[in-house]
């Protein structure tokens, strides 16, 4: 009875990691969709930097 309950918690811990990977990939790939639109919209106004622009 032991085992199988130990063979349980171990199943749903294993599930549990797999989901956990799975929904990390995708969030790190929104991530990446987001900085590479960022960097090339950044890039198209001009480039330079942001913070050494003089306000006069």
């Amino acid at each position: 009875m032991i085992d199988l309950i130990l063979l349980l918690l171990l199943v749903l811990l294993l599930l549990g990691a797999g989901f956990t990977m799975h929904v990390l990939w995708i969030v790190a790939a929104v991530l990446l969709v987001f900085w590479i639109l960022g960097f090339s919209r950044h890039h198209r106004n001009g480039g330079g930097r942001r913070y050494a622009r003089n306000r006069r």
